[in-house]
């Protein structure tokens, strides 16, 4: 939020895959940013996020062409204007997490604050791998290498850095190899000095985290205590704020999670109110809830602010004025993320809607009179609004097409209990033979650390109403049940992720939900490897399986990936070399023989992530076995497609595959994939 102004990022891949920015002013008009073609999204971690800020209606953006920072003031009818140095090859400066620091805090000039990962030739020479650092540069600086201060550097990896209200001093987040920043991080708060030459750091202490506790996402309060998540307490992220003597404090404790994996950067996951309370994103075992924390009573559990959302992210809160006080990204079970904004009741007034066409949620949202709604709870009474600033996508499907997500539990192997969100197959104008049963496809999530939330997706939906059971698995290792659900992998990824997968469609074979002889599977990046592993060492019980640009060869992982998860197989199988004999044993590619049916693979040619040779080696094994087998591969493509056609063509040629296998003809007029091994 800027004011009164709401600003989202939109993943456009009818433009080629580009993040455009969008900003919505008071009166509800929606206006993309950008210029044609240009893009706002970084490449450091290779997954990037946080690659944009606004204050004041000036803009800052990471341009994904070149990865140099620019500034626009959005007020102004002017060209975008570089503010950081061109580096001496191509994206040999990458920055992200930024944030703009006000005039008069640091001297008469506006800064801006970011994490830098430098790539240049030197610096990986002398390192060996990139260098991460806290930097600050001149908000109307002209891109010169002198006006760039290092503020931070000599941790491995650096992220969150916020500026404390007054500018007096500098928080961030920091970790070392081979943690990742779900493992064990530390938050530091260093004192700012100012003079002619900028800003600079005049001593640092470490307030928080440490080997096993995880601290993400630090924000100062108006009244300048420092709030973060942290999962210290019992391993859930909750809430907590440095006070008076540097004492840490838990605030809300609950057995919930306020926080997620860091995966990529810019994450909100709770957000102050001007009235003091504050507003988070409250996540158990793939459902959420917006709720409320009345710091004044940090004894109290978050209190639920909406019914009926499943999914929130995003959460950022302004100043009482003409806009929403709260914004976010919800989805719910009939419902797509999308960004949502709620308008608290002020004093003994109602919220009344204004003239930009919003509505009460119950007339607004939802499909078939399945709505959300805003409740009263903690809200000091009268009615709140909630409204859709963005809908998804125009409507294409009504209610009686939907599947509606139904969380469920099962047993796996060792005494453990799994999760997973089974979609049921539904279609009003197609009907199963009579005495049959669907077949399935079980989904695994990519992270492995992500988490399968109970909300409309169309690409789930995709396949329910062709007549699928979906299932999307929260495995161990998942987020959503707290930090030793999440460490079930440690050691035994390839192993429990194997066992829980199997388990849950073993459970929906044997209680006869679905047909046992016509089990997928099908699974992206970590997910990837997962359905490979699956395929490669389970028990015989899927007959088909669709790869992702998945990891193939958790040797060739090891040796050659990013920085940022360049030691993340340490606690996943173990530090390479020490462990290479597990690396081996557990890699699909070097046990194809297990391996007994068709198999799909899909892979994008700029993948920096998982190289296309890891694909290119498992199909090659799979066509010397003589398997049937699909593989398409796609110039231009990272590590998730973002180009129209190649999601379109991915999603058609998967179905195809799974029609051959199955025995059925998909009613999708689909052109067979060239070279398709059947």
């Amino acid at each position: 939020m800027d004011g009164a102004d709401v600003w989202w990022g939109e993943l456009r891949p009818s433009e080629g895959g580009r993040e455009q920015l969008v900003r919505r002013t008071a009166d509800g008009v929606r206006v993309g940013v950008l210029g044609e073609g240009v893009s706002a999204r970084t490449r450091v971690h290779e997954y990037g996020g946080g690659a944009w800020a606004v204050r004041g209606g000036v803009l800052v953006y990471a341009n994904w062409a070149d990865q140099r920072v620019y500034r626009l003031d959005v007020n102004a009818d002017g060209e975008p204007v570089a503010v950081t140095p061109e580096p001496s090859v191509a994206h040999g400066w990458r920055y992200a997490d930024m944030e703009i620091v006000p005039a008069g805090l640091w001297g008469e000039a506006a800064w801006v604050v970011a994490v830098r990962e430098n790539h240049e030739p030197e610096v990986l020479e002398g390192h060996g791998e990139a260098v991460n650092e806290v930097v600050a540069f001149p908000l109307a600086g002209a891109g010169s290498v002198d006006d760039v201060a290092v503020l931070v550097s000599g941790p491995d990896f650096v992220s969150s850095p916020r500026v404390a209200p007054d500018g007096s001093a500098l928080a961030w987040v920091q970790w070392n190899h081979p943690n990742m920043p779900w493992d064990a991080t530390e938050l530091v708060v260093g004192r700012v000095e100012f003079d002619k030459d900028g800003p600079r750091l005049g001593g640092d202490e470490v307030v928080a985290g440490g080997p096993g506790e995880s601290v993400m996402q630090p924000l100062w309060a108006p009244d300048g205590a420092l709030w973060f998540t942290s999962d210290r307490r019992g391993g859930w992220w909750n809430l907590h704020r440095v006070g008076a003597g540097g004492q840490v404090e838990v605030v809300a404790p609950v057995d919930a999670e306020i926080g997620e994996p860091q995966w990529v950067f810019g994450q909100r996951s709770f957000a102050f109110l001007p009235d003091g309370r504050v507003v988070c994103a409250l996540s158990h075992g793939g459902l959420s809830d917006l709720a409320v924390v009345d710091p004044a009573r940090p004894e109290l559990a978050p209190e639920a602010l909406v019914t009926g959302l499943t999914y929130v992210d995003q959460v950022a809160a302004g100043p009482v004025g003409d806009g929403p006080d709260i914004v976010l990204i919800g989805a719910a079970p009939t419902v797509e993320a999308e960004p949502l904004g709620v308008s608290l009741p002020h004093g003994d007034a109602p919220t009344a809607p204004r003239d930009t066409g919003e509505r009460d949620v119950e007339t607004t949202l939802g499909l078939g009179g399945d709505a959300l709604s805003v409740v009263d709870g903690g809200l000091g009474g009268g009615h709140a609004l909630l409204e859709r600033l963005r809908p998804a996508r125009e409507s294409v499907v009504t209610p009686e097409w939907i599947s509606v997500p139904e969380p469920i539990a099962y047993p796996s192997a060792e005494g453990r209990t799994a999760y997973a969100i089974l979609y049921r197959p539904r279609n009003p104008e197609a009907q199963a033979p009579e005495g049959t049963l669907p077949p399935l496809i079980v989904s695994t999530h990519g992270g492995p650390t992500s988490m399968a939330r109970a909300t409309l997706r169309l690409d789930i939906q995709y396949w329910t109403t062709r007549g699928f059971a979906y299932l999307d698995v929260n495995y161990g290792g998942s987020t959503g049940y707290g930090r030793a659900y999440r460490e079930l992998l440690n050691d035994a990824w390839g192993v429990v992720d194997v066992q829980d997968v199997e388990a849950g469609a073993r459970h929906l074979a044997e209680t006869g939900v679905v047909d046992g002889t016509k089990l997928g599977i099908r699974g992206g990046s970590a997910g990837g490897f997962t359905t490979l592993a699956t395929l490669a060492f389970g028990g015989g019980t899927f007959t088909a399986g669709a790869n992702h640009f998945g990891v193939a060869d958790l040797t060739a992982l090891a040796k050659d990936t990013h920085k940022f998860e360049s030691r993340y197989l340490d606690g996943l199988v173990g530090p390479y070399p020490e462990a290479a004999a597990t690396y081996e044993q557990r890699s699909p590619i070097n046990h194809t023989d297990g391996i007994a049916c068709p198999l799909a693979v899909f892979q994008g040619l700029e993948d920096e992530v998982v190289p296309p040779a890891q694909s290119e080696m498992i199909v090659e094994a799979v066509r010397a076995k003589g398997l049937p087998y699909v593989y398409l591969a796609f110039e231009g493509e990272q590590h998730g497609f973002r180009k129209v056609e190649n999601i379109i063509r991915t999603r058609e040629a998967e179905l195809w595959f799974f029609g051959k296998v199955f025995g059925f003809e998909p009613a999708d007029r689909i052109e067979a994939p060239p070279g398709a091994g059947f």
